[in-house]
C-alpha cells in the first residue's frame, strides 16, 4: 500500500499520463527503475546535489548541505521544492527532516501548482499523507485542475486514503471550483464499481448537482457511459427526475449516448419506482417471503397431485402440469420481485417439510400404531423445527459498528500502518476479526464464518453454526424415519414385491398404487442427500480440523498454489478432537472439558495458548 522507499514507478507515471497530468521533466529524469534503485549505495553520492538526494531518499547528504547553508524553502527551476520531492517519493525521514527546518507544509509548485500532500496522495503514498496531515497540511486546498485531495484520492482509486481522510473530517461532498464532488468525479472519471461503491459507504449526497451543467453523480455516470456505477448509485437512491441546465433527466441522456443496457437499466428501475408507490404493491413487496412460500406450496403440491390423478396417459399430466406451472411461474413474476428468487431454496425447503410431514401424519403414523414406533417421528419434527428456527432467527455473528467507531478505527489502522484490505473490509468500513469474512448475500461482516447457506437463506457462523449441525441432523433423522415409513407403506398398499416380480414390476406397482408418496419419497431422498453431503464434512472439519468450511476451502487454495504445502491438521485452530467438540459446542461434559471462551466478534490476534507449538498463520 505504501511501499518501500522508491521512485515513482513507470505505471504511476503511465496513469499520470492517462489522466492528463504534466510532471516536470527534471522529475522524468529522476525517474528510477528497480535496477537503478540501489545506484546510491554503489557509487559516490558525495557530489549529489540535494534535488537528486531529496529523491534518492539520502538523510545524510540532505542534512550536510542543509547545515551548509541550503533553505529547504527554496524551490528548483521548476518551483518544485525538497519537500514535494520527498513526498512524492515516499520518503518519511526527510519529510519529517524538512519539515523540521521550515519547509512550508502547503507549498505549491510543479506544473500542477500541487502541494506536497497533493503529491503523495496521487502516489498512494499513505503514511506520508498522515504524517503531512498531523504537521499541519491542508486537505481541502484546490490544486492547478482544481482537485483537493479527496478528489485526487477518488481520482487515482487510493481507498485506504479516501478512508482516512473522511475519517480525519474532510466532507465526502467537499467541491472543487465547479461545485464537482468526489462521488460525481468517481462516476465520470473511474469506470468500474470503485471507488463509487466505496464512497456510498460514507453516506455522500446522490442528489447534489455541480454548479455549471447542474448534473448529479448519476447524470456523470450516464454520460460517461458508467455501467456499474449507474447501478451502485440507483441502488443508493439516485433520484431518475433532477433536470440538469439543458433539462435533461438521466434517462434522457442514456437515449442520447444510445446505451442499451443503461436505458434498459433505468428503465427497469423507473418501473420498479412507480411500483413502490401504489399500496397494494408495497404490501406485495413487503410481504414477498410469505408469497414465495405460497408458491412453492403450490408447486409442489400441483407436481404431486397431476402425478396422482388416475389418467394413464403421461402425455396428458405432462401437458397439464406445464401449464399449471407456467400459469403459476406468471403470477409469480407478476406479484413477487426478482430479488425474492433468493428466498426460493429456503421455501422450497420448508414447503417440502411440510407435505413430508403431512404425508407421513395421513399415510404413514396410522400405519405404526406402536407409540414406541412413533416417537422417532415426533422427536425427529420437534428437533428439525426448533433448531431450523434457532438457525434461521440467531445472530450468525454480525460486526457492526457506529459511525464514530469506524472512522475511529479506520484513523487508528492507518497511523499504525494497518490500514490494510485483508484486514479491513470496505465494504463494512471495520477491521476484520480472525476468522472472519464479508458475506455479500447478507452485506456484513460475520465472526468466524462458515458459509451462506442456501436453505436457510442466512449466513452460517459463530452465533448459529452449533445450531445449523443439529438441524441437519434432525432433518436427516425425519427423512431416514419417512424413507421406512414409506417402505412400510408400499409393502402393505402395493401387491407386487421385488422378490416375487423383480425390481421393474415392483416400481411399476409403486408408481400405479401411490404415485403421491413416491413423489415425496423422490423429496426425502434429495434432501437427505445434500443434508448428508453437507453434515458429514462438517463434522470432519470441526472435530479433527477445528476449522470452518471457509477456512478450509482457503487453506486448500493456498496449499494448491505454494511451494510448500500447508496440513489441514496443523493449524492454530486445532486443539485435539475432544476440545474442538467442547471448543465449538461450548459443552464441559460434567466438568471432564473446559472450553476456551473467545468472542470471536473482536479477536484481532490469536492467544498464545491457541497458537503455541502451531507453524501456519491464522486464516
Amino acid at each position: 500500500m505504501e511501499g518501500a522507499s522508491r521512485e515513482c514507478s513507470s505505471h504511476s507515471h503511465g496513469s499520470f499520463r492517462q489522466h492528463g497530468h504534466n510532471w516536470p521533466s527534471s522529475y522524468e529524469d529522476k525517474e528510477l527503475s528497480k535496477e537503478h534503485e540501489m545506484l546510491p549505495f554503489m557509487e559516490d553520492y558525495s557530489n549529489f546535489d540535494i534535488v537528486k538526494a531529496a529523491q534518492y531518499g539520502l538523510l545524510e547528504r540532505c542534512r550536510e548541505l542543509v547545515e551548509a547553508g541550503y533553505d529547504v524553502r527554496q524551490p528548483d527551476k521548476e518551483n518544485v521544492t525538497l519537500l514535494h520531492w520527498a513526498a512524492i517519493n515516499n520518503r518519511l525521514d526527510l519529510v519529517k527532516y524538512f519539515i523540521s527546518k521550515g519547509a512550508v507544509v502547503d507549498q505549491l509548485g510543479g506544473d500542477l501548482n500541487s502541494t506536497p500532500l497533493h503529491w503523495a496522495i496521487r502516489q498512494g503514498h499513505l503514511s506520508v499523507v498522515i504524517l503531512l496531515l498531523k504537521c499541519g497540511a491542508d486537505p481541502t486546498l484546490i490544486d492547478g485542475e482544481g482537485y483537493t485531495s479527496l478528489h485526487l484520492a477518488v481520482l487515482f482509486q487510493h481507498m485506504p486514503i479516501i478512508a482516512y481522510l473522511i475519517s480525519k473530517g474532510q466532507s465526502v461532498d467537499t467541491t472543487d471550483h465547479h461545485g464537482y464532488t468526489p462521488l460525481m468525479l468517481s462516476a465520470h472519471k473511474v469506470i468500474g464499481r470503485e471507488p463509487t461503491h466505496f464512497l456510498i459507504k460514507f453516506n455522500p449526497s446522490v442528489n447534489a448537482v455541480d454548479n455549471i451543467e447542474k448534473n448529479t453523480a448519476l447524470h456523470w455516470a450516464v454520460i460517461a457511459e458508467n455501467v456499474n456505477a449507474v447501478d451502485v448509485l440507483l441502488e443508493a437512491g439516485s433520484s431518475l427526475d433532477i433536470n440538469n441546465v439543458k433539462g435533461q433527466r438521466p434517462l434522457d441522456l442514456a437515449l442520447q449516448t444510445k446505451n442499451r443496457i443503461i436505458i434498459h437499466i433505468l428503465r427497469d428501475e423507473e418501473k420498479i419506482r412507480i411500483r413502490r408507490t401504489s399500496v397494494f404493491l408495497r404490501f406485495l413487496e413487503k410481504n414477498e417471503f410469505l408469497l414465495m412460500s405460497i408458491s412453492a406450496l403450490l408447486l409442489i403440491w400441483t407436481v404431486g397431485y397431476v402425478a396422482s390423478l388416475n389418467s394413464d396417459s403421461w402425455l396428458l399430466k405432462g401437458i397439464l402440469l406445464i401449464f399449471i406451472l407456467v400459469t403459476l411461474s406468471f403470477f409469480s413474476r407478476l406479484f413477487i420481485g426478482f430479488n425474492a428468487i433468493k428466498y426460493f431454496p429456503v421455501t422450497f425447503l420448508i414447503s417440502s417439510i411440510f407435505w413430508i410431514s403431512w404425508t407421513c401424519f395421513i399415510c404413514f403414523l396410522p400405519r405404526f400404531p406402536d407409540i414406541s414406533s412413533q416417537l422417532p417421528f415426533f422427536f425427529a419434527m420437534v428437533g428439525l423445527i426448533y433448531y431450523f428456527y434457532k438457525t434461521v432467527r440467531t445472530d450468525p455473528g454480525f460486526i457492526t459498528n457506529t459511525e464514530e467507531e469506524i472512522k475511529k478505527n479506520i484513523i487508528n489502522l492507518g497511523e499504525s500502518g494497518s490500514l490494510d484490505f485483508r484486514t479491513f473490509c470496505t465494504s463494512c468500513l471495520i477491521k476484520k476479526p480472525l476468522r472472519s469474512m464479508h458475506c455479500h448475500a447478507c452485506n456484513s461482516c460475520v465472526a468466524r464464518y462458515d458459509q451462506h447457506c442456501i436453505w436457510i437463506g442466512r449466513c452460517v457462523g459463530v452465533g448459529n453454526h452449533a445450531y445449523f449441525i443439529l438441524f441437519l441432523f434432525f432433518l436427516i433423522l425425519l427423512n431416514i424415519w419417512t424413507i421406512h415409513g414409506s417402505i412400510v407403506y408400499w409393502s402393505e398398499r402395493c401387491t407386487t414385491t421385488y422378490q416375487k416380480d423383480g425390481a421393474w414390476m415392483s416400481f411399476t406397482q409403486i408408481v400405479s398404487c401411490s404415485p403421491w408418496v413416491l413423489y415425496v419419497f423422490m423429496l426425502v431422498l434429495f434432501h437427505t442427500l445434500w443434508a448428508v453431503l453437507w453434515l458429514i464434512p462438517q463434522i470432519y472439519q470441526i472435530a479433527f480440523l477445528g476449522l470452518t468450511s471457509h477456512e478450509r476451502t482457503t487453506l486448500r487454495k493456498q496449499s494448491k498454489y505454494s511451494k510448500h504445502p500447508i496440513s489441514l491438521r496443523k493449524t492454530p485452530y486445532n486443539l485435539g478432537f475432544f476440545q474442538n467438540i467442547a471448543d465449538f459446542f461450548q459443552c464441559r461434559c460434567f466438568g471432564i472439558l473446559k472450553p476456551n471462551i473467545i468472542d470471536w466478534t473482536k479477536q484481532y490476534t490469536l492467544m498464545f495458548n491457541l497458537a503455541k507449538d502451531r507453524h501456519i498463520h491464522p486464516v
